[in-house]
């Protein structure tokens, strides 16, 4: 096992409507929480620190001008300020740093859709500047398709003088839908001068893990990896159950942990998921 692994945390949005859900609120976008209902975030975010997490994500990843602008009331900046605050409030005296969580945007870019390189632009500063005004310490790039949707985010982070974790979501062949590969999305990361590169969301970390390990020998940068724990599975009686268990979660990232740098969970990833693997990787360090 490669040592000096940084534990980051699980699912923010999974999470959050699991905790609106026991609490009788409504399931809207998650960003509106930290709005609406902060208790929940704040939670959240403890549930990651006491599980081991030594870098969480605010909740941030969709508050971009576009999402925002179709509820009335809501601020793009606010949002934003209000989600790295919660966050930096909580991890406040201890070892633990606080990550903007940047997403791709609803709309292509040309050709493939009627939005511009400019007006990504655009919308991607306005997130980064509102998250390091508010006092981030990184900013994470996750869940992209789209090697020039996230070349303009990761060239707008980067000016902000923070680490920059780079992940795109790739499917099991090893390229993203868009059809961008591994060594696509290493060589414009490295160009543009980003900290680390890596995977999140789409798999599971059974199928992930041999898309993860197509990085090594690639690149010198740090690897990060935060796969899927997969959606609840109803059986016909209408219970629910996880697509992979803690145990099964943490069983199938373990090869990962020879060569990643950085390791979470996305969708689906509970605190007790989180917790289970820090606790893997004090057992082999």
């Amino acid at each position: 096992m490669k040592q000096n692994i940084t534990l980051l945390d699980g699912a923010v949005g999974t999470n959050l409507w699991k905790l609106a859900e026991e609490n009788g609120a409504e399931k809207v976008p998650v960003w509106q929480y930290n709005v609406t209902h902060p208790e929940f975030v704040r939670e959240l975010c403890r549930r990651f620190i006491d599980a081991g997490s030594r870098q969480i994500l605010a909740n941030t990843f969709s508050a971009n001008r576009q999402t925002v602008a179709r509820y009335k009331d809501f601020d793009v900046s606010d949002v934003i300020m209000r989600g790295v605050r919660i966050a930096k409030e909580e991890t406040a005296g201890k070892d633990v740093t606080v990550s903007l969580s940047v997403g791709p945007l609803m709309q292509m870019l040309e050709p493939w859709g009627d939005m511009t390189a400019d007006e990504a632009r655009g919308m991607f500063a306005e997130m980064i500047a509102a998250g390091t005004a508010a006092g981030a310490d990184s900013i994470t790039l996750q869940t992209f398709i789209d090697l020039d949707m996230i070349r303009i985010a990761a060239e707008e982070a980067v000016k902000s003088g923070l680490p920059v974790y780079a992940m795109m979501s790739f499917e099991k062949v090893g390229r993203t839908i868009m059809g961008n590969s591994v060594e696509d999305f290493i060589a414009a990361m490295e160009e543009i001068g980003v900290s680390a590169v890596g995977m999140n969301c789409t798999l599971g970390p059974d199928l992930a893990e041999p898309v993860m390990r197509q990085f090594c020998g690639k690149t010198k940068l740090p690897l990060v990896f935060k796969p899927n724990a997969g959606k609840p599975i109803t059986a016909p009686d209408g219970t629910t159950a996880a697509a992979y268990s803690a145990e099964d979660f943490v069983r199938d990232v373990l090869p990962a942990l020879d060569y990643v740098d950085y390791v979470g969970g996305c969708c689906g990833a509970e605190p007790s998921y989180i917790k289970l693997l820090g606790e893997k990787i004090k057992q082999n360090a």
